[in-house]
């Protein structure tokens, strides 16, 4: 009869639904990406207060940035194809943008110096007392996994120092001082640069707080 379906055709239209529903029940959820953070400082490393050198308190605020900087992104560049193309892993992340995770590893390192404050403390301690400060504003410029080669890479991270003393007669410009950093990548992966820009960071921790006893004994 016209309209009414064969039994052939009744199964094939069942099938078809079928394999439908299957492939509807196992379409791949989409991955969530993996969090990566700068890990922590090795046990040795111990706060000023407990190292007997108190030094110069120095205040760090937030370190500035902008551009692709400011998100999450895990940033990656192929050197031997195009340098001036910046890309993103795709199923790797930083907990937090850049910045954060660069001040916090500077805090700690530095910290093992001299009291590292933030500026919500420093404004507590100018009031109780005539201490001198330090004032360290940086900007992070460059925060990357560049591969030189396919299989050889590294971490690099620039960041701009300006280290201003606070004075009874007002702010005073101690100096300025551009920093390069970088560290091997013991893995062509998101894994390799995250251990890279992790050691690219203590380097530059490094640098800046030569820096600072420089300065120190020249004032």
């Amino acid at each position: 009869m016209t309209g009414m379906l064969s039994p052939q055709r009744r199964l094939l239209l069942v099938a078809g639904a079928a394999a439908l529903t299957g492939c509807g029940t196992f379409v791949d959820r989409p991955q969530r990406p993996t969090l990566f953070d700068l890990g922590a400082l090795p046990s040795s490393a111990t706060p000023a207060a407990a190292n007997g050198a108190p030094g110069t308190p120095l205040v760090l605020p937030d370190v500035e940035a902008a551009g692709a900087l400011e998100g999450s992104n895990m940033l990656y560049r192929l050197a031997y194809a195009d340098d001036h193309q910046l890309r993103a892993y795709a199923l790797s992340r930083w907990s937090a943008p850049p910045p954060q995770l660069v001040r916090q590893r500077l805090r700690q390192q530095l910290g093992r110096e001299r009291p590292v404050l933030s500026l919500d403390e420093s404004a507590a301690l100018a009031r109780e007392g005539d201490q001198p400060l330090h004032l360290l504003r940086l900007e992070l410029e460059e925060f990357t996994h560049v591969f030189d080669a396919p299989d050889r890479s590294r971490g690099v991270l620039r960041l701009r120092a300006t280290l201003i003393a606070n004075t009874r007669s007002g702010d005073v410009l101690v100096g300025q001082r551009a920093i390069v950093a970088d560290g091997p990548a013991p893995t062509p992966d998101a894994s390799g640069g995250v251990r890279a820009l992790t050691s690219a960071t203590d380097a530059a921790a490094a640098d800046i707080g030569g820096w600072l006893q420089r300065v120190g004994r020249t004032r």
